[in-house]
């Protein structure tokens, strides 16, 4: 036994081990790891564990210091010694794992999160860090099981919800897993911690192991149902997840939209009859929320659009008559064609039944058109290709969207460039602490909402061509509560009207639909300010080689760009069996009508090199600071292991050039302007 353990003085007449020392001297010790002052707490700290050594604060107070710092060995002894002389204290356990997290010591960190935990079943961060940890190990039901017990404690917790959402994103399940599907379909009931379709696919992989969906997507559909139809119906009724994922993205599985194309078709075919079943009318409900969502792009029999105008007639003359409809007509319609485009949708009483697709398909839609008033036009747009673009966006707003993933603080400049490892040619934009920010092509409001939260006191500019889909941009940002982006309707070559210059410049998926996208690099160029930033996302002509095949067909074919034209092709895709199909029918793009227009059917499209990039910023003044996302920078470092390599677009060339799927959604890169 240590020495110092057998000091002992005489209080109030018995012997005792002293524990402490005075609570003024511990409050002054306490003080200085806040200041920074790290190396007197630990002088302090330790001198006085020479006379106190059964002091669990004094630990505390040297570890901190350690932590302060650097000194993370140290630290971890001093709260291990802790840990033995306060063997239930959470907080110790958890401070201890923390340390042994940022050390890597992965199993360690779980271990004593554990312990932490144990001692405090309510330690909601510690459930949080577990998770965290659990997630670096490649552990994903560990980890979400984790993020879960957190959020039940602490319902709020937005850091757990977000992890949770990126833990999920491209994870396909390989057995059952009904307390999963419980946690995705809490995650999918927040609007703003996750996007529905990054995580469909985890969705859909736990949902396959259902019996009623396998039946269905295994088998041939219409058969099952014509004999099985109303207990399919419940079964599917009964499944949460699934009219969740559907009432707020497309369902990214082909045998998915079959079974429900023949659902859908089946609800019609029977709506007439008597004594329909209330329990089909949540499963009526999310269909027709998503046949909304993904916009209409399911197939359509001639029988089944006979059967739609007897139903129309028959909802038509109950309604003159003073009468309601049965709520099956009208979600049976719904499913089909969205309500505010029948005549008669104002006569309609809103009930429960119908009232989240009336709000949807009918009152959102109302006031996204009384919006379009309020946005300001930013000059004529002339240019025959803007025009045409214009048009296609008008008619197919870009993309349909419910849910958003969205940062949970706001971050300077600076935070962001560290965190996605830019190289910058001029530290002078890292002071800048309320930017000015343009979104050049914003669309339906998915980006510049994202940037507008993405950067601490921005003020956001968003232009885009289509009214249309400003006005739903419009609609969601204030959905969101976001009060820093304006939106103007405008071209990309009517820039220089607006007489401003901007801290950062983004546009992603734009200049390639341009028809000189080099010109319209020009003018964002010229509208960024000396040292500023722009990010830029182009397609790649490595990454959309059977993208390029498709689009030459279509373009031999001459297909239009109707509904009916592009659901025709789209069906020929599905049924067709050719191999350079076969990425884009796994495409999310594929599964609504305006991703898949902007998929194969754009008015214009360029493709481009990483050597033709990095030529036109070389003719702009601009230089190469990384790229966007992270998982892709991971998967090249693992070829490239210099610290600089990251930077150095020719040997992102070579890898490209062996991994041509790298940037088959867009190279998204940033670029600063360096000079004037």
């Amino acid at each position: 036994m240590n020495a110092w353990f057998l000091i002992k003085t005489i209080l109030i007449g018995e012997e005792k081990i002293l524990e402490n020392p005075s609570q003024d001297v511990l409050q002054s010790i306490i003080g200085l790891n806040p200041k920074g002052q790290h190396l007197e707490a630990l002088k302090r700290s330790s001198e006085l564990l020479q006379k106190y050594p059964n002091s669990v604060a004094l630990y505390k107070i040297q570890a901190n210091a350690n932590v302060g710092l650097g000194l993370l060995d140290p630290a971890i002894k001093s709260y291990k010694a802790a840990s033995i002389l306060e063997p239930n204290s959470a907080e110790i356990y958890y401070n201890l794992g923390v340390i042994l997290q940022n050390q890597g010591k992965l199993r360690e960190a779980v271990d004593s999160y554990g312990k932490a935990v144990a001692s405090d079943p309510s330690y909601a961060d510690a459930f949080y860090n577990m998770g965290n940890a659990f997630q670096m190990q490649g552990k994903v039901v560990e980890a979400l099981e984790s993020y879960n017990k957190a959020i039940v404690l602490k319902s709020d917790f937005s850091e757990a919800y977000y992890n949770m959402g990126n833990v999920l994103k491209g994870v396909r399940f390989n057995k059952p897993n009904h307390g999963m599907q419980e946690i995705i379909t809490r995650l999918l009931n927040h609007k703003n911690y996750v996007r529905p379709r990054d995580i469909s696919l985890a969705a859909i992989s736990l949902l396959k192991f259902e019996p009623v969906i396998g039946l269905l997507t295994e088998k041939d559909p219409k058969k099952s149902l014509e004999s099985s139809f109303k207990e399919i119906v419940l079964a599917l009724s009964n499944l949460p997840l699934l009219l969740k994922l559907m009432s707020v993205s497309p369902i990214a599985d082909l045998g998915l939209e079959l079974a429900l194309t023949e659902i859908r078709s089946m609800f019609l075919k029977t709506v007439l009859e008597t004594n329909r079943d209330s329990d089909f009318l949540n499963l009526q409900s999310a269909l027709a929320l998503q046949c909304f969502t993904n916009e209409y792009i399911y197939s359509q029999t001639e029988a089944d659009s006979k059967i739609l105008k007897d139903l129309e007639v028959i909802v038509e003359k109950t309604l003159s008559q003073g009468e309601q409809p049965s709520s099956h007509f009208i979600l049976c319609l719904a499913s089909y064609k969205a309500l505010n485009e029948y005549k008669w949708y104002d006569l309609l009483t809103i009930h429960k039944d119908i009232e989240e697709v009336f709000v949807k398909q009918v009152m959102e839609r109302k006031y996204e058109t009384l919006l379009k008033s309020d946005i300001p036009i930013l000059g004529e747009v002339i240019d025959p290709i803007s025009l045409k673009v214009r048009e296609q966006y008008e008619e197919n707003p870009y993309p349909r969207w419910v849910n958003l993933e969205l940062p949970f603080e706001p971050a300077e400049i600076s935070e962001v460039v560290n965190s996605i490892k830019l190289r910058l040619f001029d530290n002078e934009i890292k002071k800048n602490q309320s930017p000015n920010i343009l979104i050049a092509g914003c669309g339906t409001g998915q980006h510049s909402i994202g940037t507008a939260t993405r950067f601490k006191n921005s003020r956001v500019l968003a232009i885009d061509l289509s009214l249309s889909s400003l006005a739903y941009a419009k609609r969601k940002t204030e959905e969101f509560g976001i009060e820093n982006i304006e939106y103007v309707q405008g071209d990309i070559l009517n820039l220089k009207k607006l007489n401003k210059q901007f801290d950062i410049i983004e546009s992603t998926g734009v200049l390639h639909h341009m028809e000189e996208p080099m010109l319209g690099w020009q003018v964002l160029t010229e509208c960024l300010k000396k040292s500023g930033l722009m990010k830029v996302a182009l397609y790649s002509a490595r990454g959309r080689q059977d993208i390029a095949k498709v689009r030459e067909e279509i373009e031999a074919l001459g297909y239009e760009t109707s509904d009916i034209a592009m659901k025709s092709f789209r069906n020929i895709l599905i049924n067709s069996g050719t191999d350079h199909y076969k990425s884009i029918l796994q495409s999310r793009d594929f599964f609504s009508m305006s991703t898949f227009r902007d998929l194969l059917f754009n008015v214009k499209e360029h493709r481009f090199t990483i050597t033709q990039i990095k030529d036109c910023m070389d003719k702009l003044g601009l230089k190469f600071c990384g790229f966007e996302p992270v998982n892709i920078i991971e998967d090249f470092k693992s070829g490239f292991t210099n610290a600089n390599d990251i930077y150095d677009l020719d040997k992102w060339d070579a890898y490209e050039e062996f991994n041509p799927r790298t940037f088959a959604g867009m190279y998204q890169f940033w670029c600063q302007k360096v000079t004037e």
